[in-house]
C-alpha cells in the first residue's frame, strides 16, 4: 500500500512552505467526515456531517497547524519552541517538538487544564510550568519570552498555525464536492474559525468549492468575550479548551462572521454537556466538552429556526473525549460487581435497565 502524503506535501501549493521546509509529519490530517443521522432527525436538516478532528495524532485539530509551525521553526533553525495552552496546544507542540528533536516549554494556567492533555505534554518530554491566572496571563508570559529570541512561539498568533489549520476546510470541500451551507465550530482563542474561513475562501479560488459557507462560531456562556464585545477577566466553563477571555484571533473571528453572513453566539454549560453526552450515546463519537459546543450551537439554531434553509451543515469536533477523562466519569454509573455466573450478570443488566 502506498503511504498517504503528509499534510505539508499534500497541500504544499497552498501553504507557506519551500523545498527547504522539512516534511515533518505524525500522520496528521485526513480526518473522518461522519454523517450524523440522529442529529438529522432531531434538527430536520437533510445532511449533518461531523468533522472528527480528534482522529489527529495527538487527539485534536491543533496538529494541523502545529506541524507547519514546527517545520518552519526547523527551517529557520530555531533552537526551541514555546507555547501557552489550555491543554491541546501543549500536547501538540510537545509531540511535534519531540518528533523534530527540539526542546519544548509549555506554560499552563494553573488548575485549568484537563488531565489527559497535561499527561500528553509530560509524556512527550516538554518542560511544563503552571502560572497563577487565566490562559491570557500565560499567553502574555510566553509572548514576552519569545520576544527575547531564544524560542519560536507556536501559539495561534504564529501565522503558520493558521495556515496549517485551514487545510481542514480543504478536506471538507474535497469530501463533499463543495462547501457546506453552514459550518458550526467552537470558539476559544478564535484561531480555528479564522483558519477555516481562510480555507473556504481559498477553496473557491483553488476550485475545490463553488461557494463559501455561513460560519457559526460558539463560545461558552461563561467565556464569551466576542459575544459580549468585551474581554472576560475570569472566564468560567466546563469546556476548558475554550475557557479564554481575550481571544488572540478576535478580529479574524469577526471577519469570518461578517464576511460569511454567519454569527458568533453562546451556549450554556448545560447545553454543551447535553450535546457531549448525546454525541457519544446517539452518534458513537466521544469528544471533549469544548467540541460539543458546535453541536449544542447547531441544536440551538435549529430550534430557533435560525438556519435559513441550510440543507448541508458540518459541525467541527475539535478534540477527543480521552483528553478529559474526569468529565467522562461524571456521566458514568457505578460499575456493578457480581459473581461470575450468567444469572448474576443478567441480574445486574436488569437492574441497570431499570435505573
Amino acid at each position: 500500500m502506498t503511504p498517504a502524503l503528509c499534510l505539508i506535501d499534500r497541500y504544499a501549493a497552498h501553504l507557506p512552505v519551500t523545498s527547504r521546509t522539512p516534511r515533518l509529519t505524525l500522520g496528521e490530517g485526513g480526518t473522518p467526515l461522519v454523517r450524523a443521522p440522529s442529529l438529522e432527525r432531531e434538527t430536520g436538516i437533510d445532511a449533518v456531517w461531523l468533522k472528527v478532528e480528534g482522529a489527529n495524532p495527538t487527539g485534536s485539530f491543533k496538529d494541523r497547524g502545529m506541524v507547519v509551525a514546527v517545520a518552519k521553526a526547523l527551517e529557520e533553525r530555531s533552537g526551541a519552541v514555546l507555547c501557552a495552552s489550555t491543554g491541546n496546544t501543549a500536547a501538540s507542540a510537545a509531540a511535534y517538538a519531540a518528533r523534530a528533536g527540539l526542546p519544548c516549554t509549555v506554560v499552563l494556567p494553573a488548575g485549568y487544564v484537563a488531565l489527559g492533555k497535561l499527561a500528553q505534554a509530560i509524556a512527550f518530554g516538554a518542560t511544563v510550568v503552571s502560572v497563577r491566572g487565566p490562559f491570557d496571563a500565560a499567553l502574555a508570559v510566553v509572548k514576552e519570552l519569545a520576544a527575547q529570541g531564544e524560542a519560536t512561539l507556536v501559539n495561534s498568533v504564529n501565522p503558520h498555525r493558521i495556515e496549517g489549520q485551514k487545510t481542514a476546510a480543504f478536506e471538507i470541500c474535497e469530501t463533499l464536492g463543495d462547501a457546506p451551507d453552514a459550518l458550526f465550530i467552537p470558539v476559544g482563542n478564535a484561531g480555528n474559525i479564522t483558519a477555516y474561513w481562510q480555507g473556504f475562501v481559498e477553496s473557491v479560488a483553488a476550485g475545490f468549492a463553488t461557494r463559501r459557507p455561513r460560519m457559526y462560531g460558539w463560545q461558552a456562556e461563561g467565556a464569551a468575550p466576542i459575544v459580549r464585545g468585551v474581554r472576560v477577566a475570569e472566564p468560567e466553563t466546563i469546556a476548558t479548551a475554550i475557557r479564554i477571555g481575550a481571544p488572540a484571533s478576535w478580529q479574524g473571528a469577526l471577519r469570518a462572521r461578517d464576511e460569511s453572513g454567519g454569527a458568533i453566539e453562546a451556549v450554556s454549560d448545560a447545553e454543551i454537556m447535553d450535546a457531549y453526552r448525546d454525541l457519544a450515546r446517539r452518534e458513537g463519537i466521544f469528544v471533549e466538552p469544548a467540541s460539543a459546543a458546535s453541536v449544542a450551537g447547531l441544536r440551538k439554531r435549529a430550534q430557533g429556526a435560525g438556519l435559513r434553509g441550510a440543507s448541508t451543515v458540518v459541525c467541527v469536533l475539535t478534540g477527543s473525549g480521552l483528553k478529559d477523562p474526569d468529565t467522562a466519569r461524571s456521566l458514568t454509573r457505578d460499575v456493578a460487581l457480581v459473581d461470575a455466573t450468567a444469572d448474576a450478570v443478567m441480574g445486574a443488566i436488569a437492574h441497570a435497565s431499570r435505573a
